[in-house]
């Protein structure tokens, strides 16, 4: 019987790979881990941890003046970027050694460089140049950003370097229009910067529901937030300590910083794939089965680095399943439907289920139940921000197919809608159900009126 120096070796210490080695080694699996840069992975590292905590930076802004409303005095309020910054890689730097004590308790051996496949069952650490056997392989090693290729591009940063900016911009313009790019869009404008966010379409955040995309451009839009549709940029050029940005339209706009945030790319470059003969799709993606299996049967991929549903609770609940599947006798699959996704925006967006679009297409006949409403705070506070809460509901069986939410605390709203929509709630169990007044929420049990629009 073949020996191997390990029965499972993982490239890649972020969300997915951590958790599946660590739930492999305690099903009794002799387990080894390879991470070149930080343990974390993005989302830790350079992704949704410390761009939450630049959202929560962000949203002080618009609270110090929604305060003086609700007679607070706010004189002398000053924000200084580099305390905030250095406060953040603190706090990631104590994430970091958690995942390693994590791995160390649970007898992984981790190693601080970079592996590529020699084979399908051999691993090459490049930094100490030894190699290592492993029965099993599983690849999560996540994704980068991409930037396209256009003049001066490699002027403009992406998300990864606007967490360590040693000063913070005057203004700055944010190409994209999906989580990332909003998000910062937000972050940034809360800090005081001047944001232009420049999309290529027609309105930003493609796939969610149309309320929503069309809700957040418009309370966007309301706090400062120059959202130009229907652009690209064409040139970037330097101008002294500034750059000119030519654009799509004609237009030339200079700013002081330039990012781009049009989406990741899969990081299957250089380790070896082609080599051990795993199959790579049309975005440089790793091609797996519903057990995450690649098309090398002892070689299993998981996260962002496949094309399923690029986030964190995603790629460890696919790390556990995998963990199940191999090493613990239990084939286990994830079930990618209704999913709960906040886009940490301000405000900030909630979802689950169904856009209303993708439910017409799919169930046919649907009634929409909708809500928009100026939050109980702002009636002091004098912001002129609308809330939205929105129930999509399949007629035949009167469930509950998407629920979609703009506005304070939306993600925290979805989250919960979630686990009544996974166990099959209807309308009718919404209506039953008694209302937390005053709340935002208590929107979602008390909406009685069909929302009849055109599309109805």
């Amino acid at each position: 019987m073949t020996s191997y120096d390990y029965d499972l070796f993982v490239i890649g210490a972020g969300s997915g790979g951590v958790r599946a080695a660590r739930m492999s080694a305690a099903h009794g699996a002799r387990v080894a881990i390879a991470e070149e840069y930080r343990f974390g992975g993005t989302c830790v590292i350079r992704g949704c941890v410390p761009k939450k905590l630049f959202v929560y930076a962000g949203r002080f802004g618009g609270e110090f003046e929604d305060a003086a409303g609700f007679g607070w005095q706010m004189e002398g309020v000053k924000f200084d970027w580099t305390t905030l910054v250095a406060n953040k890689d603190k706090e990631i730097g104590r994430l970091e050694g958690l995942y390693k004590k994590t791995l160390k308790n649970a007898d992984a051996v981790s190693f601080h460089e970079r592996a590529e496949l020699v084979d399908a069952h051999t691993i090459r650490l490049v930094n100490s140049d030894k190699s290592v056997t492993a029965r099993t392989i599983l690849i999560a090693t996540g994704g980068h950003p991409f930037k396209p290729d256009i003049p001066g591009v490699e002027h403009a940063i992406t998300s990864n370097e606007a967490f360590h900016l040693e000063t913070l911009p005057g203004r700055i313009m944010i190409v994209g229009a999906g989580y990332i790019s909003v998000e910062f869009a937000s972050i940034f404008n809360g800090l005081g910067v001047a944001v232009t966010q420049i999309y290529r379409g027609p309105q930003i955040l493609r796939g969610f529901d149309d309320d929503l995309r069309d809700g957040l451009a418009e309370e966007m839009g309301k706090r400062g937030v120059n959202i130009r549709v229907n652009t690209q940029v064409s040139e970037i050029t330097p101008n002294g300590d500034a750059f000119a940005v030519k654009l799509s339209t004609g237009d030339t706009v200079e700013t002081d910083l330039v990012m781009y945030a049009t989406g990741r790319v899969p990081n299957t470059s250089g380790i070896g794939l082609e080599t051990a003969g795993v199959a790579i799709g049309a975005r440089g993606e790793i091609v797996v089965d519903e057990y995450s299996r690649t098309s090398v049967d002892n070689i299993y991929s998981v996260g962002d680095v496949t094309d399923r549903v690029a986030l964190t609770p995603v790629a460890i609940r696919e790390g556990t399943a995998f963990a199940e599947t191999v090493f613990n006798d239990n084939p286990s699959s994830v079930d990618y439907a209704c999913i709960p996704t906040a886009v940490f925006s301000e405000p900030e967006v909630g979802t689950v289920g169904l856009t209303e679009a993708q439910a017409r297409e799919k169930h046919g006949e649907v009634h929409i139940y909708k809500s928009g409403f100026r939050p109980l705070k702002h009636t002091l506070s004098g912001r002129d921000e609308q809330m939205l809460v929105k129930l999509v509901i399949d007629v035949e069986t009167n469930r509950v197919v998407g629920c979609h939410v703009l506005g304070s605390d939306a993600g925290e709203i979805a989250q919960s809608v979630a686990i009544a929509m996974h166990m099959g709630a209807t309308k009718a169990d919404f209506d039953a159900t008694m209302a937390l007044h005053p709340s935002a929420s208590e929107e979602l049990v008390t909406m009685k009126e069909i929302w009849r629009g055109e599309s109805d």
